[in-house]
């Protein structure tokens, strides 16, 4: 799997497996080598690691991973690749063919991380499936469309569903950015490789994760409008009711979704459930 890095090898390795990059499969290949080290190193991969890669491509990325001596299982979707799989196989390499967003939830694996380029289209799909196994990563170290990186470390005040939903589950930060040029063919965004330290089941079990979320989907309707108004429409609460307990809890029923961080949803969560 040597030049994987170079776009001249990755058009002959396409025509030769009869492989059209795929805008529907966000197949966008690193030519770089700086951001898989970057990846590498942030994910703290060592010898004997279960990793868990999601979308392997050519396997820039998991070629790395193997000379690291973790034992990689990925999750591939282009059955073009078949063939080149086949040829480049190796012992400490499972390749599970499919929609890995349709088969994570029978990964037996325990005490693994995760390493991928993601495809941007289904990164928060990804996250979330991911984060709410009942046996989660240690880790989720990820490329993604810069942007959405942003949207998740982001702090009270511009706080989305996305964040909200990452943080509760585990500490996430942005290792770099990644220009464009970093990728053939070459994307229209920038990327970032995004790590996320998974905390494990920290908060109060998969009852109150389920009411949690409903309390942030709600909250979050519409970001137009004031807090008090989604939770009492969402949630079917009298209004009074929602606006002490804002008061209690955040000290202002005026407060919007995006304002707050991941304990006063949970405190919130708390009080009206």
């Amino acid at each position: 799997m040597n030049n994987l890095n170079k776009p001249s090898h990755l058009v002959e390795l396409c025509k030769k497996y009869g492989l059209v990059p795929s805008k529907k499969y966000g197949q966008n290949y690193l030519i770089s080598d700086s951001p898989v080290q970057k990846m590498i190193n942030a994910s703290q991969v060592k010898k004997g690691d279960s990793v868990v890669e999601i979308g392997p491509g050519f396997g820039v990325l998991t070629s790395a991973l193997l000379e690291r001596g973790a034992k990689v299982v990925a999750f591939e979707i282009e059955r073009k690749l078949e063939k080149y799989w086949e040829d480049n196989s190796h012992d400490n390499l499972e390749i599970i063919w499919g929609d890995a967003l349709k088969r994570l939830k029978s990964l037996k694996l325990k005490g693994y991380k995760v390493a991928a380029n993601l495809p941007y289209q289904i990164t928060s799909h990804i996250l979330r499936t991911l984060l709410e196994l009942e046996n989660k990563p240690e880790s989720i170290t990820v490329m993604v469309q810069k942007e959405v990186a942003d949207r998740i470390v982001a702090k009270p005040g511009d706080m989305s569903v996305l964040a909200v939903s990452v943080q509760y589950y585990g500490e996430p930060k942005v290792v770099c950015k990644v220009p464009s040029g970093n990728f053939w063919p070459e994307p229209k965004v920038n990327s970032a490789i995004l790590h996320v330290k998974v905390e494990g089941n920290k908060k109060q079990g998969s009852d109150f994760d389920k009411k949690f979320f409903e309390v942030v989907r709600a909250g979050f309707a519409n970001k137009r409008k004031q807090l008090w108004r989604n939770l009492s429409v969402g949630l079917k609460l009298d209004k009074n009711e929602v606006q002490n307990v804002l008061k209690q809890a955040v000290g202002n029923e005026k407060v919007r979704a995006q304002e707050l961080g991941v304990e006063e949803w949970i405190t919130l969560t708390k009080k009206l459930t």
